[in-house]
């Protein structure tokens, strides 16, 4: 048994319904389900935006950093980016300094796309924010990153609160 602040509905049992898992499970595939409408008019998925976002904003350039910051496996990595190829979103090339490297560019497709995100993002996020304070967002937030921050292994993709509205 764990000393921290959860305690299951019964002791040794936790519920399903009222469970924090539960909640954090489906405020997720709320989210993702909107998202993949909303992206896909664009040909991508929600899964597919943190590549294409990434690399427009340079925050990693190689399928193995991809996979460290968006907490993929390696394998499920090589298949969205084969994805994201194939639909003409990024291409792969041979890094010049060293050739062992591949590297990940986006094509004019994924620029335009990228550019077309943040207010497609936006949109998705006001839509499932409403009713919410910027107040409560900002809480929202900050408590988030603090739950991830307690995973050693996890890389949080965004380390700051500026942006809390998308």
């Amino acid at each position: 048994m764990s000393d921290g602040p959860y305690v299951p509905d019964a002791p040794g049992k936790v519920g399903v319904v009222p469970s924090l898992g539960y909640f954090l499970s489906t405020a997720r595939n709320v989210l993702a389900a909107r998202m993949d409408r909303a992206v896909a008019p664009l040909g991508l998925t929600s899964s597919q935006i943190g590549v294409i976002m990434l690399l427009w904003f340079e925050r990693a350039r190689t399928p193995n950093e991809m996979s460290r910051v968006l907490s993929y496996d390696t394998g499920s990595m090589t298949r969205m980016l084969d994805r994201l190829e194939k639909k003409g979103f990024i291409e792969r090339q041979r890094s010049h300094v060293d050739r062992r490297v591949v590297e990940l560019e986006l094509t004019s497709l994924g620029r335009d796309a990228a550019q077309q995100l943040p207010d497609v993002i936006a949109s998705v996020m006001n839509e499932q924010l409403h009713g919410f304070s910027a107040d409560e967002v900002t809480t929202l937030v900050s408590l988030l990153q603090r739950f991830i921050a307690n995973d050693a292994h996890t890389q949080a993709v965004c380390g700051h609160t500026e942006s809390t509205a998308g």
